[in-house]
């Protein structure tokens, strides 16, 4: 009796629901959002950057077109080679100026400021973020921060009092020891010379390639340090494998940051450097120049014409800070597989 009544009642229940279908994801939202036209704060923001690149590539396009008109009409009278000549004097009756002094001078100094600063400034950096203790990262760091804050005058002013006339024993010690290469001899001059600006400029711009290589060394996953630990590499292993190709891009990148210092510093290297308009075979000897300096030193004293030469000498100066960014623009990407976002 029971067993029938179970049985009457199951037959007679409901059937159980369809299974209702799922919704589809929709497939323009994510496409209309990557656009940026969903929102107005999307639209605004979207604007407003693409209006600043924008506005950043006219800006630079003006200071194209201003060089290169004002610099046209002083190498059109110029009655020297403008790329070649040894001499500037833009007051006679037939003006004679030319930039081989200063190109050679200008791209002397950046390449001993880079070759001392750069090793130094990625070492502080390493020892900063993987060795120092804790208690010495914090004072270290600050008076980094600090040394990139002097002005420009003041380092000009300590390397007239401080660096130049201390620089004869480092000066005697190499025409003692490589003076035979001609490059280091030194015939007891005063020390103002391109190795004194190299170095005073490797001290400008250290602090700024420390500062964004040891930020860039900070951003280094902590799984990539634990798994080359796990797997029995020594601390300088780590580095070497796993800290260092994380943060070449960056390390290059703050380089010609140093760089672009280097290249354009005035003040401190017209304090220092004792100008003229000779090529000298040997670092040690007084003389030279370079764009920033020889346009802060004539700048004020030049009539219109002179203004002209001069600002075509900057526009040499802005053609080489391009080609050297893009040089480093190319080294970057040649080698993403060592950037932050690719790691």
């Amino acid at each position: 009796m029971d067993t029938d009544t179970s049985t009457q009642t199951d037959d007679n229940a409901a059937p159980p629901p369809p299974p209702q279908p799922q919704p589809q994801p929709s497939t323009t939202t994510p496409k209309r959002l990557a656009r940026g036209a969903t929102r107005p704060g999307d639209r605004i923001f979207l604007a407003l950057t693409r209006g600043s690149g924008i506005l950043l590539l006219l800006v630079m396009a003006a200071i194209a077109l201003f060089l290169s008109y004002r610099a046209s009409l002083a190498i059109s009278d110029d009655h020297g080679n403008f790329l070649t000549t040894f001499e500037w004097d833009t007051r006679g009756t037939e003006p004679r100026f030319g930039i081989a002094v200063l190109a050679v001078g200008t791209v002397v100094s950046a390449v001993i400021a880079m070759a001392l600063a750069v090793p130094v400034a990625v070492a502080i950096a390493l020892f900063l973020t993987h060795y120092a203790p804790r208690r010495l990262r914090g004072p270290i760091a600050y008076v980094i921060d600090l040394l990139a804050a002097v002005p420009s005058i003041v380092y000009g002013l300590w390397g007239a009092l401080i660096l130049v006339p201390h620089m004869n024993g480092l000066f005697g010690w190499l025409d003692d020891y490589l003076g035979w290469t001609g490059i280091f001899s030194w015939d007891e001059g005063a020390p103002r010379a391109m190795l004194t600006v190299g170095i005073l400029l490797a001290i400008m711009i250290l602090p700024i390639i420390t500062n964004v290589s040891r930020e860039v060394f900070r951003q280094v996953p902590r799984m990539h340090e634990e798994a080359a630990l796990a797997l029995g590499a020594t601390r300088w292993e780590v580095v070497r494998l796993a800290v260092l190709p994380f943060g070449r891009s960056g390390v290059i990148s703050a380089s010609m940051l140093g760089l672009g210092r280097a290249l354009g510093e005035t003040m401190a290297v017209a304090t220092v450097l004792s100008p003229d308009f000779d090529l000298h075979a040997s670092l040690l000897d007084p003389g030279g120049g370079t764009f920033a300096q020889n346009i802060a030193a004539k700048f004020s004293e030049a009539d219109v014409f002179g203004r002209d030469a001069l600002i075509a000498s900057g526009l040499v100066l802005f053609v080489i800070t391009l080609l050297v960014n893009g040089a480093a623009r190319l080294i970057i990407a040649r080698r993403k597989e060592y950037s932050g976002a690719a790691a």
